[in-house]
C-alpha cells in the first residue's frame, strides 16, 4: 500500500506545473494534499472514478485547505478536530478498517513568532486528538507539520535556531508527540541520512543548492512499526516549494470496512 502527501502551495497553480503527471506516476492508494488554497467549485480534478475525494476548505479565500483522495471508501470522515470549529481547513481524518489517516497543515508560527502561542495551544489540542484516535486504533499522520525536528532536518540549523519552524518550543512539541507513541517514519528507516529535505525557499538558487528543510512528514503509531515497509521523499518533483513525501505499508490496513467503530 502506497500513501503520498504533498503541500502543493496552491493546487490550481500546481496543476499547471505537472501535478497530474506526478499523481498518475505515483499511483498511490491514498493521496493527501495540504495548502490547496481553494474554495468549493474552483477546480474539478480529473482523477478517475476509482478515487473518492474529500476536501476541507478554509473560509479565507486563497488560504490553507486540505484534501484526501482514496481508492478505498473510508468508514467515516471528519473535518477538523473532533467537536472543534476549524475555519482554516487544516485537517481531514479518514477512518479505515484498521487505522485512522489524518492529513494536516499545521499552523505556522509566522516569521516574527506572533502566532507561536497559538501554535503551542494548537499542538496540545492536536496531540490530544491523535491520542484519542490512537486509543481506538492505530493512526497515520501526514502533512506539512511546519517544523524541522532535529538539526539534521535542515541545511543551516545554527543560523536558523529560534526562527519560525525551528524554535525550541516547536521542536519540543514534536518531541512530545513522538514520545506519546508515534514514529517519524522517514527517520525510522533513515535515522542518519542528511541533505534530504521537503521544502525550499523560492529565493534564487536555494533549491538548486539544496538549502532546504524537512518539514513534511508521515508519522505512525508505534504499533504499526511491523507494517512499515519504506518511506521516501521525492525531492526531484517540482510544482511547489514543497515536494511529496511517501509511505509504504503492507496490505493489512486497507481491507474493505465492515462496520464503523466510532
Amino acid at each position: 500500500m502506497k500513501l503520498v502527501s504533498w503541500n502543493v502551495n496552491g493546487l490550481r497553480a500546481c496543476v499547471n506545473k505537472g501535478f497530474y503527471d506526478y499523481f498518475n506516476e505515483a499511483d498511490a492508494d491514498i493521496f493527501c494534499l495540504q495548502e490547496t488554497k481553494l474554495q468549493e467549485g474552483q477546480i474539478e480534478l480529473e482523477l478517475g472514478s476509482e478515487y473518492e475525494q474529500y476536501w476541507n476548505y478554509a473560509e479565507k479565500k486563497g488560504y490553507s485547505g486540505t484534501a484526501v483522495f482514496t481508492r478505498v471508501k473510508p468508514l467515516s470522515v471528519r473535518y477538523g478536530m473532533e467537536e472543534d470549529y476549524e475555519p482554516e481547513g487544516r485537517m481531514v481524518t479518514l477512518e479505515f478498517a484498521d487505522f485512522y489517516l489524518v492529513t494536516v497543515y499545521t499552523p505556522n508560527a509566522k516569521r516574527d513568532l506572533t502566532r507561536l502561542d497559538y501554535r503551542m495551544e494548537w499542538e496540545d489540542r492536536f496531540r490530544s486528538y491523535l491520542l484519542e484516535l490512537d486509543s481506538r486504533k492505530p493512526v497515520i499522520v501526514c502533512g506539512d507539520l511546519n517544523v524541522a525536528h532535529r538539526e539534521i532536518d535542515l541545511k543551516n540549523p545554527k543560523s536558523n535556531l529560534g526562527n519560525s519552524g525551528f524554535t525550541p518550543e516547536e521542536r519540543g512539541k514534536m518531541t512530545e508527540l513522538l514520545g506519546a507513541g508515534f514514529v517519524d517514519t522517514f527517520r525510522h528507516f533513515y535515522p542518519d541520512r542528511e541533505n534530504v529535505y521537503s521544502w525550499w525557499s523560492y529565493m534564487p538558487k536555494v533549491r538548486e543548492r539544496n538549502v532546504g528543510w524537512r518539514i513534511d512528514y508521515f508519522l505512525a503509531s508505534s504499533r504499526l512499526g511491523p507494517h512499515l515497509q519504506d518511506a521516501q521523499i521525492d525531492c526531484h518533483v517540482m510544482g511547489s516549494d514543497h515536494c511529496p513525501v511517501v509511505l509504504y505499508l503492507d496490505e493489512v490496513a486497507l481491507r474493505e470496512p465492515q462496520a464503523s467503530v466510532g
